[in-house]
């Protein structure tokens, strides 16, 4: 059974208790002991009258450790010396500490019930998907997007319910920005277009790195580092990262390498416990595949080397 955040609620109150020389130390141990706390975990806070309060210092609480258990404590401390529990004596406490005085089996069923709403949100979530288009050319509208539309139509054919973010300019501040926000919003995937490339100006790798290390970027084509255009990246690469449960992914920019990039996606997703680098090695092979056949007689003049597919 998972853990659930006490959200601040984390004060237990026993009433009709009586102490007389009572040892609190042996008290938060035994609270702590039946609630399958540390005992660093418990603190007795404050003793009024018939009234004892304790602290739970730790944020979440196995709910099963919780469920029904304030006849457990109550009899537990009425074994110590020095302590006397009344016949109305109770347990109670706010927020999910109140399961503590409840039937476990109510609130078992409806920690299941509530479950599966977790589970089914989990998967429609998955299928959420938001397209960033990238570069300073469509940001300022002298080029049309014709790739969000393309990659939103294979998507819907997969299921995926997808939304167009605003057209980012070639900064990776800016991309790892909007995909950051994008994936805290409960995003199963994120996808921008373009910037992959082999130019300085070419930034959005650097964004999926930014914001993880460990993003597989596997190279599409390889330059001369040095020649041309080429002074400070020697390659063109996609990228596959992951934050949480999300999948970032970066497609090229050209229409016609996004087509089979975005199917080889769509192909990877639907396999069983897919990771980052296998997704993202799908999609490499696909396009270099693509490139090799376009580009592989112009290799040899322009010192192109495409990775043999």
């Amino acid at each position: 059974m998972p853990e659930y955040d006490l959200l601040n609620k984390t004060e237990l109150s026993v009433k009709g208790i009586r102490l007389e020389n009572a040892d609190l130390g042996q008290i938060a141990n035994v609270v702590a002991e039946v609630l399958g706390l540390s005992r660093n975990d418990l603190l007795v806070t404050d003793v009024r009258g018939d009234n004892l309060v304790l602290d739970i210092l730790k944020r979440g609480l196995n709910a099963e450790n919780i469920l029904g258990k304030d006849r457990e404590i109550l009899q537990s401390l009425s074994r110590l010396a020095g302590v006397e529990i009344s016949e109305n004596a109770s347990v109670d406490s706010r927020g999910l500490l109140g399961w503590v005085a409840v039937d476990p089996e109510e609130v078992k069923e409806a920690i299941k019930k509530s479950g599966k709403m977790a589970e089914e949100l989990r998967r429609r979530l998955a299928r959420t998907a938001v397209v960033f288009a990238t570069g300073t050319e469509l940001a300022n509208g002298q080029v049309m997007d014709t790739n969000s539309p393309a990659i939103r139509d294979r998507l819907v054919s997969e299921g995926y319910s997808v939304k167009f973010g605003p057209t980012l300019k070639d900064d990776e501040l800016i991309i790892a920005g909007h995909l950051s926000q994008t994936v805290e919003e409960g995003y199963g995937l994120v996808l921008t277009t373009g910037g992959v490339g082999a130019e300085d100006k070419d930034r959005t790798i650097e964004a999926v790195l930014l914001l993880d290390p460990d993003a597989a970027t596997p190279s599409i084509v390889k330059y001369e580092l040095g020649v041309g255009r080429h002074k400070h990246k020697d390659s063109v690469r996609i990228a596959v990262g992951q934050l949480f449960d999300t999948f970032i992914v970066a497609l090229p920019g050209p229409t016609d390498e996004v087509l089979p990039g975005i199917n080889a996606l769509a192909e990877g997703l639907n396999a069983p416990g897919v990771s980052k680098n296998a997704l993202a090695e799908k999609i490499a092979s696909v396009l270099r595949k693509r490139l090799y056949e376009k580009t592989h007689e112009a290799a040899f003049s322009q010192k192109v080397t495409v990775p043999t597919p």
